[in-house]
Order: C-alpha cells, then structure tokens, then sequence
C-alpha cells in the first residue's frame, strides 16, 4: 500500500473524531451514571404543564421547569444584600436565609447553604461533566447547582438562578 498526502490526510481526521468522541465520552462520566434512570421523586405541589406556564413568566418556566440558566449578572436578586429569605418562585416555600448568602462573583445569588428540608439535589450530567442539582424540596423547580468550592463553614456554594426565587425582606 502506498501512502499518499490524502491517505494521511484522511487517517488524521479520522483519528481526531474518534478522539474527539471518546473524550467527550469521557467528560460525560461513567456509561451507568448516563444512563441509570432515577426514581422519580413525588412533590407536595404539582400542577399540569399549562398551570405551570400559566404561574410563571417564561423566564421562570425557563429555569424552574426546562432546567434552563439565566444570564449571569441579569438578577436583581445578585445584589440584595437585605436581611430576609429568599423562596421558591414557583410555590414559595422558604429556602435559604439572607445569613447565609455570599458574593461569590459567578454573576448568580450564592449561599453557603439552605434552609433545613428546603431543596433536594440529583446529578446533572448535561454539558459533558457531572454537576449536583439543586430543586425545590415542595414543587421540584430547577434552582441552580451545588459546588464544593464554597467559604466555611460548609465549603459549598448553593449558586441559584435569581428568576427561580422570590426575595422577602425581615419585618423590622
């Protein structure tokens, strides 16, 4: 066999999409991880899709429903420095205390941690990595994401998407 420039040419290609396809294999996690269906966990509020969209704006249902993200920096809520309790948009439910919000410079309202009993986390393994998500204990909205490089005195940063949450100021 004589090797030609388009031999090599084509082999070099080839090999770059198959390493291309094994490392994003790789990044996604383990197969089992991908693949293993979770239980489905049963909430105290449920409402149809359409109630759902009815309740929120589209920004909310976004987040709180698709599992989507907003923008960086875009929330109100990044800035609140109040004392009071931020809660699910989509049912209320009190989820963590203006103590325990921190600047963690992501561009999202950041905690070092929730309210007892308040949200639930599964793994996220979107994007090509595995992530812990984070959902409201009471109604399963999406709220963001939990990651271990958070200030003491749990090393964890709760970052929450702003539109997934209300914010209620401390009667004075």
């Amino acid at each position: 066999m004589r090797i030609t420039r388009r031999l090599l040419l084509s082999g070099g290609t080839l090999s770059a999409a198959v390493a291309a396809v094994g490392g994003w294999r790789l990044l996604a996690g383990p197969v089992a991880a991908r693949t293993t269906p979770q239980q489905p966990e049963t909430f105290e509020v449920t409402m149809s899709d359409a109630e759902w969209r009815k309740k929120l704006t589209p920004a909310q249902y976004n987040v709180l429903r698709q599992e989507g993200t907003e923008r960086p920096f875009s929330s109100p809520l990044n800035d609140e420095h109040r004392k009071g309790m931020f809660a699910c948009a989509g049912c209320q439910l009190d989820l963590f205390s203006s103590n325990t919000k921190f600047d963690s410079g992501t561009g999202w309202p950041s905690f070092w941690a929730p309210l007892a009993s308040a949200v639930g986390t599964t793994q996220d393994a979107s994007f090509g990595m595995t992530r812990t998500a984070v959902h409201c204990h009471r109604c399963g909205g999406h709220l963001g994401h939990v990651f271990d490089d958070g200030p003491k005195p749990t090393g964890l940063r709760y970052c929450m998407n702003g539109v997934a949450m209300t914010f209620r100021p401390a009667s004075a």
